[in-house]
């Protein structure tokens, strides 16, 4: 197969995202070549100011090295400038002449910083604050001249301001407004902070407008002069009055950029330009009127743009709330949202001056619309995230302003100020992980996410108790670029307001039977939906009207799409069913000769009980389907939101202490739940007695043996945060543990959320109201049962299907695309 060309215009944060996106989805898809003007690989432009305060060095701030770009087959072409786009041969040309063709344009040229034009901005000396080359200028300026300049108090500003004084500058910051981060900082927080860092050495003047910047007799700046004739010595001045998308190269390639507060390359929800074939994301791209400058919203643009890069086709951008978090000097700022307040508005304010506290909520209705929040910003990602989710917070307000701590998950040993913290302090007790080293990662690798400092650290993936604390360490560090983690109890997604119960209503009263039905009748606010929402719906429909409703294939992640699991290195792990973890040597030498004949380098047992075949090629899957069909074997749905397997002891069928046949109702179990798919992942487990060996109490679904029937368990967990099963009943009969265990599920399969476990579902809903409808109600359980079989008859199994039917064969061959 031919592999399409991508071409990316810019090596910052935004496309370097993208192209990681993308080879998680389609490793394979593209030949990828990349153009930087900067002589660097990827870097984080968040912590240029650490290394303009000395805290860190260039080494320390790379994210993608070299290596990562020729690990994963990437042509990186540093320091090239491209200076045109060919739209009609489809290639770009760079200053030097390097050319490249494209089947597919990705923009990331970022912004270009905004000059004052006035007399003098040319002069050496005089530079702006945006890149290496800015930072490396300044700090070599700090070494042979004494009196700095910055002209402008915003976030950049400041963070300029406090390097520069920090490399043993005499600095004074000049600004227009009237006070200093106005954007970001109402009046009072901005004033607690300027006496801060006055008391640390910086100097400020308000309300001052550039005129001209004076050269000396060096010809390098020595003067600067402000509109009332005021003037003061400069022998660097550093512009940080604000940025503008870059897209002088779209725009000389006839691409439509938007002008004055609209301008940006503009781009719509899937972050593609008027020219189909190329895209834009980050600070060139203008999004609905915007273009973002904050890091968090480019790395949600990136995820979309990946997923339609990738041809899935199925997410879109709605936009971001943003918010800013600034530390200088040991000084904490967070703002968010409307923190201005306005007509409709009401605050709630804690001040204390003497303290170096100050906060300020604003709420409108029973929603937090704006936060600011000075010297203690340690729930700064709280509120964000009620902010963001629109959650209401009529039952919060009383303690809303003492922040999470109130409210409990605020990490280990009750720890909830995590900038007061040292660094050998310990955050995670589960896994020994203290807060330098979690800082450090945070640096080192450049997270931006919980998830991710949970996959370099280990903190926060065990238990969950510290999740809260490492959400502070993780905002405190990155600022800006923090990604809050989702709530529990927010809307599906971005594309609406309604959450997973108010869908799952609609579906069931309005008869809806489609998922365009379903977003007409909602209201959506996007045509398509997202990567979030369709999965779901698609779930929720076919749950709902079984045999009703369409499956769409395409509305689900692309391992139940190609039923395997894919792998890292882009090929995939087939799981054979094994019914309650019984086979035969027939089965085990099909499976020996299928790893043999397919090369599958690598053969595992699982923890379910079964055979893991790792590493099979997308188009081998239908032919080792084929062959592991010849005697009978079907697939293990190890890849789904669905049934996975019936773990079962050797029961009484074997084992001396076994009172009830464990295998014989396994086997019977899974039989019957063949096919199932369900918010989640289900697993079920059969002892034989009450010994457990097959560990049933750590299951969706647990059976115990005893002698005089069978004990259900429900909800348990063997996952990150192990959940003990709840004892649902005792029954005499397999039949009855059939009835009962299906009438469960299917109750889980009706009410339970998109990706919630049956622990968390039994959580929310409370095991009395299970026992209500499951024990109770003997119509109503019946009701449950016979809908779930009714759910399930029929079923083919998507392995064979794939064998039979040419139409969906195709999906699994090579195709040969031409340019």
């Amino acid at each position: 197969m031919t592999k399409q060309k991508l071409v990316m215009i810019g090596n910052g944060m935004a496309g370097c995202r993208t192209l990681e996106e993308l080879l998680k989805f389609e490793p394979d898809l593209y030949d990828i070549t990349v153009f930087g003007a900067e002589p660097h690989p990827n870097y984080n432009r968040i912590l240029l100011s650490p290394v303009l305060a000395g805290e860190m060095t260039l080494p320390d701030i790379v994210l993608n090295d070299h290596a990562w770009y020729k690990n994963n087959g990437i042509t990186l072409h540093a320091g090239k400038k491209v200076t045109r786009i060919d739209r009609i041969h489809r290639r770009v040309l760079a200053e030097d002449g390097t050319e490249a063709e494209y089947d597919r344009l990705l923009l990331a040229t970022g912004s270009s910083p905004f000059i004052l034009p006035v007399p003098g901005k040319d002069l050496p000396g005089v530079i702006a604050y945006r890149d290496i080359a800015d930072t490396e200028a300044m700090i070599e300026a700090a070494k042979t001249h004494t009196h700095a300049v910055v002209v402008g108090a915003g976030l950049l500003g400041l963070e300029a301001a406090n390097g520069l004084r920090l490399r043993g500058m005499d600095v004074t910051v000049a600004h227009l407004g009237e006070w200093i981060m106005e954007r970001q900082l109402d009046k009072t927080a901005a004033d607690l902070l300027q006496k801060s860092l006055e008391a640390k050495g910086l100097k400020f003047l308000l309300g001052k407008q550039t005129a001209e910047l004076v050269a000396g007799e060096s010809g390098r700046v020595a003067l600067i002069r402000f509109k009332n004739g005021e003037a003061i010595p400069a022998d660097l001045v550093v512009m940080a009055v604000g940025i503008r998308p870059n897209t002088t190269l779209a725009e000389s390639a006839g691409i439509h950029c938007g002008v004055g507060k609209n301008s940006g390359i503009v781009v719509n929800d899937t972050l593609q330009t008027y020219d189909p074939k190329i895209y834009a994301v980050g600070e060139c791209a203008a999004h609905r009127g915007t273009a973002y400058g904050l890091v968090a919203p480019l790395f949600e643009q990136a995820k979309v743009c990946a997923n339609h890069l990738a041809r899935f086709g199925i997410s879109r951008y709605q936009g971001s709330v943003t918010s800013t978090k600034l530390k200088v000097t040991g000084i904490d700022v967070f703002s968010a949202g409307n923190f201005a307040g306005g007509e409709k508005t009401e605050d709630i304010v804690l001040s204390d001056p003497s303290g170096g506290v100050y906060k300020r909520l604003v709420i409108e209705g029973d929603k937090l619309v704006g936060a600011v929040l000075y010297g203690d910003t340690a729930d700064g990602a709280w509120y964000f995230q009620l902010l963001k989710d629109k959650q209401n917070i009529a039952e919060l307000r009383d303690h809303l302003m003492f922040g999470q701590n109130h409210v409990g998950d605020v990490g280990h040993q009750g720890q909830s100020k995590a900038a007061a913290m040292p660094d050998t302090a310990e955050v995670c007790g589960c896994n020994g992980v203290c807060k330098g080293t979690i800082v450090k990662a945070i640096k080192e690798k450049g997270l931006f996410t919980v998830d991710d400092v949970r996959k370099h650290t280990k903190a926060s993936s065990s238990c969950g108790s510290c999740t809260g604390l490492v959400e502070q360490i993780l905002a405190s560090t990155v600022g800006g670029a923090y990604q809050p983690v989702q709530s529990k109890d927010k809307p599906v997604c971005g594309c609406t307001d309604h959450s997973h119960g108010e869908v799952r209503a609609a579906i069931r009263e309005q008869h809806l039977l489609t998922i365009p039905e379903v977003m007409s009748f909602l209201d959506w606010k996007t045509p398509n939906g997202c990567a979030s929402c369709r999965p779901a719906l698609n779930y929720y429909l076919i749950s709902t009207w079984p045999h009703e409703a369409q499956d769409d294939p395409q509305s689900r992640f692309i391992n139940e799409r190609a039923h395997a699991n894919i792998q890292k290195d882009g090929t995939f792990s087939v799981v054979p069913r094994m019914w309650g973890g019984l086979t035969s040597p027939k089965e085990l030498r099909v499976i020996a000769d299928v790893a043999e004949k397919y090369n599958v380098p690598t053969v595992k047992m699982t923890g379910g009980a079964r055979v893991d075949l790792l590493g099979i090629k997308k188009a081998d899957l239908p032919k080792v389907w084929a062959d592991l069909g010849a005697v009978g074997m079907v697939s293990g749905h190890a890849y789904g939101k669905s049934i996975r397997t019936v773990k079962t002891c050797v029961g009484a069928e074997h084992c001396r202490f076994g009172t009830q046949l464990s295998m014989s109702m396994g086997v019977k179990l899974e039989k019957m739940l063949f096919g199932m798919w369900s918010p989640h992942k289900v697993k079920l487990a059969v002892s034989g007695c009450p010994r457990n060996c097959a560990e049933a109490g750590i299951k969706d679904v647990g059976v115990i043996g005893v002698d005089s029937g069978y004990e259900i368990y429900v909800a348990g967990n063997g996952g990150i945060k192990t959940e003990v099963a709840q004892f649902l009943c005792k029954v005499a009969t397999d039949d009855e543990v059939l009835e009962y265990a299906g009438a469960f599920l299917q109750l889980y399969r009706e009410e339970g959320f998109y990706l919630e476990r049956t622990c968390h579902y039994v959580s929310r809903v409370g095991l009395d109201h299970v026992k209500r409808i499951v024990l109770d109600d003997a119509a109503r359980r019946k009701e449950l049962y016979e809908a779930l079989l009714y759910a399930l008859q029929n079923y083919e199994d998507p392995w064979n299907t794939a064998v039979q039917k040419p139409a969906v064969r195709r999906e699994y061959e090579k195709l040969e695309v031409n340019p």
